[in-house]
């Protein structure tokens, strides 16, 4: 009965005091202390976990965790107590600040304020200095002016005087004036470097603060509570460099590094790093799978995209060459229909993010309509090989759940540049052999077959490659299982050229048919000490089946590459490939040849329109 009174008695005060239009005292926040601990950053995101020390006290207690990020996301928020503790409630609030807490901050704000006054200053003067040549134009019509009377002849020695006041005046002040403006320029670079230092930390200036308030109900004694809550601007992505030994027996040193964004607001200071490829803003369960219905109609229609959007019907098929009463290519629709599911996905990921799980089933079965649709669209050869890319680019999905603690507690800070850090490091084996591609390029390079032999499976990034302590360039790597070959390459190699020639090209004519002969040389020099491998590749023309064209390969000079995988997949398709073993100064007469020539053969009356890389 006792407290119920003095409640109200406290609620009659407070009433009172609004009543005479008093603003109620407000005490100011006092946080409990807390450290930050450990973070898991996301490719996104980031899960910050604070400690918070509880008050001795037993029973319920009302802690405050302040100040949160500008970028806590507001519904990330729990806590979780130790031993003897129960965390009861976990709230969310903001307050209103007169000016940011940060030291920082605070102190480009005062240096910005500074520097605005001394504008202010300057343009001051400047509009005197401006009245002030004003008068002096003033003074020097009315010099110009005067005439002479009988009453008042004119001095000469006082005009020249006054000529000259105005001369000398005139000229200091416009050197005033220029002195004022080159510092109001100054001043105003100054001002501008300043707000970029401040929108650089942290997203600038903050006049709303947030806090967590945490209600638990624990035991006398020292407690502590584990505060969670994720924030936006944060990410990081994998970075690699690949330094290759001088010899061709040495490993590859892979260096695993992780460039990291971090411009939430606050400091992880001291505090147990994880990188994570996981995606805590996606639903944690799968989309409902829907009935996937058919829709017709006449020839050259097709759906209406979005998939299955209602009251939307059928229209014609649009894409290159529709205006001129053409169709396009199934490629080209294949690809349109790959874009729409794209984009369909990004939407269904955004939905997902904004709690509109609903939403984001339906566009996410969209998406999976238009692949679905787009195999239809395409034959089986440019199925395969749209299957193939997508696969290689994540286009089916976005990667793994990886996740790599970091050595030891590190420091980093809240800034606007990626900072880089090591994830790890190891040696590779590798096999080391060279590649020649003249018909693309004069240059022969070096290249690795690795095995990731490592525990970490390597993610999507760009790798910078290394010979010993030299650049030589920059690749991008795949997602590479653990266990899993891979390929990288270590730049030109200049000690070993490759050329290729057309020796002779003929013109026959066979029955009905027409007969093309070409015949090419390889020539392949080497001034290096040691014997190499050289991995040679070219083409030449490929019909498809159903073409009226025959293509054939005549006696190459070595034979091809028996390379079961080569053989399989690239051989039927025109591509040549020879494995030559070139000995050390094997240059000038001594270059290692490859000879080969191949026919087409077609109708007499058919011209070739063209060759079409694809």
């Amino acid at each position: 009965m006792t407290r119920r009174l003095s409640l109200l008695a406290l609620a009659v005060a407070l009433t009172a005091t609004i009543s005479r239009g008093q603003e109620p005292k407000v005490d100011p926040v006092k946080p409990a202390p807390s450290r930050i601990t450990a973070v898991t950053l996301y490719q996104n995101t980031a899960l910050v976990t604070r400690e918070v020390t509880l008050p001795e006290a037993a029973g319920l207690t009302e802690v405050v965790v302040s100040p949160l990020p500008p970028f806590t996301m507001e519904s990330s928020l729990y806590a979780e107590g130790a031993e003897g503790t129960r965390v009861l409630s976990v709230r969310f609030r903001t307050r209103q600040i007169a000016e940011d807490t940060r030291e920082e901050v605070r102190k480009l704000e005062t240096q910005l304020k500074t520097l605005t006054q001394k504008s202010q200053a300057y343009q001051a003067d400047l509009k005197a200095a401006d009245e002030n040549l004003k008068l002096l134009d003033k003074m020097e019509s009315f010099a110009s002016n005067l005439a002479p009377t009988e009453k008042n002849p004119i001095d000469p020695e006082k005009v020249i005087a006054l000529a000259k006041f105005v001369q000398e005046d005139r000229l200091k002040r416009t050197k005033d004036r220029l002195a004022v403006e080159q510092q109001m320029q100054a001043n105003t670079e100054q001002i501008d470097f300043t707000r970029r230092q401040l929108g650089s930390v942290s997203g600038g200036s903050v006049r709303t603060e947030r806090d967590a308030v945490i209600v638990v109900d624990k035991k006398a004694g020292a407690a502590t509570a584990r505060l969670n809550y994720l924030v936006n601007h944060a990410s990081w992505r994998p970075v690699y460099k690949f330094r290759g030994g001088m010899k061709d027996k040495d490993p590859v040193t892979l260096e695993y590094l992780a460039a990291i964004t971090q411009s939430t607001g606050e400091d992880w200071s001291n505090a147990i790093i994880t990188l994570s490829t996981a995606q805590p803003l996606l639903n944690a369960a799968p989309p409902d799978l829907r009935v996937l219905e058919i829709s017709v109609g006449g020839p050259g229609f097709a759906l209406n995209p979005p998939f299955g959007q209602p009251g939307e019907p059928n229209q014609p098929l649009s894409g290159p060459g529709q205006g001129n009463g053409g169709m396009p290519s199934a490629t080209t629709y294949a690809k349109d229909l790959e874009k729409q599911a794209k984009d369909q996905r990004a939407q269904a990921r955004d939905n997902y993010n904004s709690k509109k799980p609903e939403v984001a089933g339906k566009q996410t079965n969209d998406a999976a309509a238009l692949e679905q649709y787009r195999d239809l669209v395409l034959d089986r050869e440019e199925l395969a090989k749209a299957n193939m890319d997508q696969l290689d680019r994540g286009f089916l999905g976005d990667g793994p759940s990886v996740t790599y603690a970091l050595k030891g507690p590190l420091t980093i800070p809240s800034r606007g540049e990626e900072q880089v850090l090591e994830v790890t490091r190891f040696d590779l084996m590798a096999s080391i052999y060279y590649k020649a591609v003249p018909v693309l390029t004069p240059n022969v390079y070096r290249i690795a077959d690795l095995t990731n032999t490592s525990e970490f499976v390597l993610l999507p990034g760009e790798a910078t490659m290394y010979m010993g302590t030299n650049f030589v360039g920059q690749t991008k790597i795949p997602l590479v299982a653990v266990g899993k070959p891979f390929t990288v390459g270590f730049g030109a190699d200049p000690q070993l050229q490759v050329n290729r020639v057309l020796l002779d090209k003929t013109r026959t004519t066979q029955g009905g048919n027409q007969v093309l002969t070409f015949k090419y040389r390889i020539g392949l020099s080497s001034y290096k000490k040691e014997p190499v491998t050289i991995q040679v590749w070219d083409r030449m023309p490929h019909a498809e089946a159903a073409m009226t064209i025959a293509i054939n390969l005549v006696s190459p000079k070595p034979e091809l590459s028996t390379d079961p995988l080569y053989v399989r997949d690239d051989k039927p398709k025109g591509l040549l490939r020879w494995d030559v073993a070139v000995q050390p100064n094997q240059n000038g007469e001594k270059s290692q040849m490859i000879e080969y020539e191949f026919k087409m053969e077609l109708d007499k009356n058919i011209n070739i329109g063209g060759f079409l890389a694809k």
